[in-house]
């Protein structure tokens, strides 16, 4: 569930943060992974979901307040192609938290924790939106043990920055309409928020993670999305990450460029509303495109793939991002 704040909080992947499903309910996740815990700190366990498949690792980073069950219905698609693994980052959904003096360094260590305990060998790290600072923190401390990074809708300036492209500040200059949010009827059950939420957004986020980010009534309806430990400062350590202006291990990334209007925009009767969104998504764009440049003329083995899609892209885009990921896993050596 999406936090009602401008649109920019779709962009990062600012969500509520996750709690636990509630005791009561007796729904069961249908994706097909196991649950590990593995522990990165002293009292701080990170929850761990792996597919299984065949071949290279393949190690997935939720965006900010999500949770590895973000990933719930594209995971199983890529065993195709590797042994698929996600994490849950400290202070979200089951996964433990501490406060850390070096946020950054503290979830990078976190990653490599747990790349060590699974004994991976050059897995490639796939993350989304602000795990984007995390995959390029993993990419420059450990360059030869990571065979490859993905990012989708990630590679902004908190995971790229050399100076010839936009910065952190001007995306966070800019901003649109607030989001609508979820009446009673919609909160019925974790389906039909699932449903509202795809109508609204023009996508659909797996029912797993809902029942992860939202608190339930005692009888297992959902009540209402729940902040967690780790929402203010991981989330602020990711947003201010100081990346280094070279990435060393082979690329991915993939924009969404241009971002395409939400559903609940266009439905809107309120012509302000749909005027100041449009505002919005283009100066989203046009910074969107220049970070894109940027980072294809800097980094020129880069592969920088563009869709038509929302900052969900392999949610909205899933085929094409499930196209785009193993070609790029095929043809590493």
């Amino acid at each position: 569930m999406r936090v009602p704040i401008p649109l920019l909080a779709p962009l990062f992947g600012i969500l509520v943060a996750p709690t636990f499903p509630s005791p009561a309910a007796t729904w069961r996740d249908p994706s097909p992974h196991t649950v590990r815990f593995v522990a990165v700190e002293k009292e701080v366990r990170l929850e761990v979901l792996d597919w299984g498949g065949w071949g290279r690792p393949l190690v997935l980073l939720a965006g900010g307040g999500n949770t590895a069950h973000v990933f719930d219905e594209l995971a199983p698609k890529l065993t195709a192609i590797g042994h698929v693994y996600a994490i849950t980052r400290r202070g979200f959904g089951a996964s433990g938290f501490s406060q850390s003096e070096n946020a950054i360094d503290r979830l990078r260590d976190d990653v490599l924790a747990v790349i060590d305990a699974l004994e991976l060998d050059r897995p490639v790290l796939a993350g989304h939106s602000i795990a984007g600072a995390e995959l390029s923190a993993v990419g420059a401390s450990r360059p030869s043990g990571i065979a490859g990074l993905v990012y989708l809708e990630a590679a902004y300036p908190y995971a790229f920055q050399n100076g010839s492209g936009p910065t952190m500040k001007g995306f966070l200059e800019i901003s649109g309409p607030q989001a609508p949010t979820p009446g009673e009827s919609d909160r019925v059950s974790f389906g039909a928020l699932q449903r509202w939420d795809a109508i609204t957004y023009g996508f659909r986020t797996p029912e797993s993670e809902f029942r992860q980010t939202w608190e339930s009534t005692p009888d297992g309806r959902p009540r209402n999305a729940r902040e967690s430990p780790g929402m203010k400062t991981v989330m602020a350590a990711l947003m201010d990450a100081r990346p280094t202006a070279t990435i060393a291990a082979p690329v991915l990334a993939v924009f969404a460029s241009p971002h395409v209007p939400e559903p609940w925009v266009g439905t809107s009767s309120d012509p302000a509303v749909r005027s100041a969104a449009s505002a919005y998504l283009g100066a989203l764009n046009e910074l969107t495109e220049a970070q894109a440049k940027a980072l294809a003329n800097s980094v020129p083995s880069a592969r920088v793939v563009r869709l038509r899609g929302t900052h969900y892209i392999f949610l909205s885009n899933d085929e094409d991002a499930l196209r785009e990921m193993s070609a790029f896993v095929g043809a590493l050596k």
